[in-house]
């Protein structure tokens, strides 16, 4: 049986692994898909303690995953199904998808959110031809070309920033009349004479034939439809929280898992950390302030259960 189990390899769930080899604990990182989660995906980070300069997502994490291997801690993959809590003994039952389980004396869930789709006609449809939820992955692919971003938060604003190093012309879409990311990000996209500003306008559908050819937007006010030529769509209009495989007692209305100030949820042992939990603001740094928080408070509840 495993001290801990931590459920994610994002920095959050990396920073808790780190915490946890330090501290001693026997622990296991299952990861459904590859170490370092949605920040692999982001071009720069420039608001992480200790860089002077950008350092882009990919590195950042990548020397996560680095220090937490050099620690030894063990990092599978795997798709978690659920979680059980045995009464008998207070440990921890995780079951994957392919059946295979895993028990531990406490648990982090630090499984981090997934985009939120428009659910518009031809988002589906043109999806890897035109339709794109990372501007990083794609942007090189739109070189002199023309394209969108559907969002108004941090990440559309960064986005549409990077894809004017290869599109000519960017929209940006947002449903409210003035963008909600920082205001150092709003000042650059409103400086950038690249980006075209869509305020108060909604995507209604994403057209094309064999992909991507122009999109839809309603105006929220007037209810004005038109149509705009363009080559991709970008979207980032929020994430959607992965707690598919947890109790939903444990969740908000937005599926979102409930924690107090030490991380934890209702049920002892149990914590979750990042995008996951409720009222996080989604930065890297709280994330991994979120993994050492859990890890300290986990461990303090493992010497009171079993010393």
């Amino acid at each position: 049986m495993k001290d801990m189990i931590i459920i994610g390899a994002g920095p959050g769930g990396l920073t808790a692994a780190i915490y946890g080899m330090r501290a001693g604990l026997d622990l296991l990182v299952i990861e459904k898909y590859s170490p370092g989660g949605q920040v692999v995906n982001t071009y720069e980070v420039e608001n992480y303690p200790g860089f002077v300069d950008p350092i882009p997502g990919w590195e950042l994490v990548s020397a996560m995953e680095n220090q937490a291997r050099r620690l030894n801690a063990e990092i599978v993959s795997a798709e978690v199904a659920s979680i059980s809590k045995n009464s008998t003994d207070n440990s921890f039952t995780v079951t994957m998808a392919d059946g295979a389980i895993q028990q531990s004396k406490t648990v982090i869930v630090a499984s981090g959110a997934s985009y939120r789709n428009l659910n518009v006609p031809g988002e589906k449809e043109y999806l890897g031809r035109g339709v794109s939820y990372c501007a990083t992955c794609d942007g090189a692919f739109y070189k002199d070309r023309v394209t969108a971003v559907v969002g108004g938060g941090d990440t559309a604003l960064e986005e549409a920033l990077f894809l004017t190093k290869f599109s000519k012309k960017v929209y940006l879409v947002h449903r409210r009349d003035q963008f909600r990311g920082q205001k150092i990000l709003q000042d650059r996209v409103l400086g950038s004479d690249k980006i075209e500003p869509v305020y108060s306008s909604v995507v209604t559908s994403i057209n094309g034939e064999t992909g991507v050819q122009s999109f839809t937007a309603k105006n929220v006010k007037t209810e004005e439809e038109k149509t705009i030529t363009v080559d991709g769509v970008f979207i980032f209009i929020g994430f959607i929280p992965n707690t598919e495989f947890m109790d939903t007692s444990l969740l908000n209305e937005q599926g979102e898992v409930l924690v107090n100030m030490e991380m934890a949820t209702s049920i002892p042992g149990m914590y979750a950390i990042g995008d996951v939990r409720a009222h996080s603001k989604r930065q890297i740094v709280m994330a991994c302030a979120d993994g050492a928080t859990a890890v300290l408070n986990a461990y303090e509840y493992l010497q009171q259960l079993y010393c």
